[in-house]
């Protein structure tokens, strides 16, 4: 009879308990609906680039459209993970109400310091390779976002076409999980139509323009994935390539928008932003990392085609009219023009 009252009794003490994380819980994911409530987010990138500097105002302007009273934290890790470890025990530390990372380094970061709010990644190419997910189909614990995963097979095979390429080059950051898929596949592509491949590791971009001296007169032109370390020193390739007279594709039509690059195609970053900011928004309005699924773009309308005429006279390239027809960017005489 003492077991029974007893265990009456704690179920009695533990019930209210339960009730109450529950409802913790309830008022964590719901801040978007509390009154004059200021949600605190924390938003980190790898580095400062235009396409990240894009992704990361369509994640503020999708927050914005949503009328959620929003304080920021915004950091950068200037390319270093032991940076971006540091900015995840701040932001854990501050009690941020949701931790945004903006490219692979900073995302893992934020996912492994970070178990009792949600974490959102934005711009991470392979997010089951990262280990911040385990399914495409959902999310995973508190942790969930968007892939900017790019048809590299589709962009060595234009590339082929139009340059006339027998040898392709390939920068890529040696310590980025990103980088380290896409490899796998280029060198697929490139066996696949018959290219040989010339690749050279960085760790960081001041190490971009050393190895566009080192591939440049052993290749026909060189491709770029969504890498952001490569793409922080971008300038530095152009400048090498195109003394040179060899091309440049790009993986990220943002950052081609000034000249240089002969062909870039890829998603729009600014949209790729506000579409993680609506995944913020549907956490702040009671969804769950766990049910949300990692988000891709795939419609046309969230992808662009940029051609650059003048990059592409310096190489004695011609662009055919078929592949121009598509293109929704012409770099021409020195000006962008959106068609």
């Amino acid at each position: 009879m003492k077991k029974i009252v007893f265990f009456c009794f704690a179920c009695l003490c533990v019930l209210p308990v339960l009730t109450a994380c529950k409802k913790g819980t309830q008022v964590k994911n719901d801040l978007a609906k509390a009154d004059n409530a200021v949600v605190k987010i924390g938003i980190s990138k790898i580095v400062s680039h235009l396409a990240l500097d894009a992704s990361e105002q369509g994640i503020q302007d999708a927050i914005k459209d949503a009328g959620i009273n929003v304080s920021y934290d915004f950091q950068n890790a200037n390319g270093d993970v032991n940076t971006a470890a540091q900015i995840a025990t701040k932001f854990k530390n501050d009690k941020v109400n949701i931790a945004v990372g903006i490219a692979t380094p900073v995302a893992v970061s934020l996912a492994n310091a970070i178990k009792d709010i949600p974490v959102v990644f934005s711009s991470v190419t392979d997010p089951v390779g990262a280990g911040l997910v385990t399914s495409l189909e959902k999310g995973d614990g508190n942790v969930t976002g968007l892939s900017d995963a790019i048809p590299t097979r589709e962009h060595i095979k234009m590339f082929k076409d139009i340059a006339n390429l027998k040898t392709l080059g390939y920068i890529y950051t040696s310590n980025e999980a990103n980088s380290i898929s896409s490899l796998t596949i280029v060198e697929s592509a490139c066996k696949e139509f018959g290219l040989q491949l010339v690749t050279q590791s960085i760790s960081t971009s001041a190490e971009v323009k050393q190895a566009a001296d080192a591939i440049v007169n052993r290749v026909d032109g060189v491709y770029l994935t969504t890498d952001n370390t490569v793409f922080s020193a971008l300038n530095a390739i152009i400048q090498v390539f195109s003394k040179a007279k060899k091309p440049i594709f790009a993986g990220d039509v943002t950052a081609a928008m000034n000249g240089g690059c002969m062909i870039a195609s890829g998603f729009n970053y600014y949209k790729a932003g506000y579409a993680t900011g609506e995944i913020v928004v549907a956490l702040l309005n009671g969804k769950t990392p766990e049910s949300i699924p990692v988000k891709f773009l795939t419609d046309l309308s969230e992808s662009d085609l940029l051609f650059d005429l003048d990059a592409a006279a310096n190489c004695g390239i011609t662009i055919p009219d078929s592949y121009l027809a598509n293109a929704n960017y012409i770099f021409e005489k020195g000006n962008l023009t959106k068609k």
